[in-house]
């Protein structure tokens, strides 16, 4: 019996390939189960978007670009404001279009993105 839950897929896009293919995801029937960024040592910032389909996970991975912009997903996925607001406070990466946008104060935080402090 095959074990679909150990299977995942990484897929490397582009900024501009991000949104195409959330709608795909989104029209394929997947779940978004997660988004989260990390700060890489050449000082850019990975961020991966997690959907589910069948106990499948297939992963967009994007680096962002240095003004740190991102068209937002909350179009497709209204609940990606969390992960997105999340990562604008944490990192300083700015998504255009969030459908919530906190400006900054999603979380409370002692200095301005802190894992990101060059920004």
């Amino acid at each position: 019996m095959e074990k679909k839950y150990l299977i995942q897929e990484f897929e490397q896009v582009t900024p501009e390939q991000l949104l195409p293919r959330v709608k795909e995801m989104k029209k394929g029937g997947y779940r978004l189960g997660q988004a989260c960024a990390t700060k890489q040592a050449d000082g850019n910032i990975f961020v991966m978007y997690s959907f589910d389909l069948d106990h499948v996970l297939h992963n967009l991975k994007v680096n962002v670009p240095a003004d740190l912009k991102l068209q937002s997903v909350t179009g497709d996925y209204w609940s990606a404001f969390i992960y997105e607001n999340e990562m604008h406070d944490l990192f300083g990466i700015t998504f255009e279009n969030l459908a919530l946008d906190y400006g900054g104060r999603f979380f409370k935080v002692s200095e301005p993105t802190p894992w990101n402090p060059q920004n």
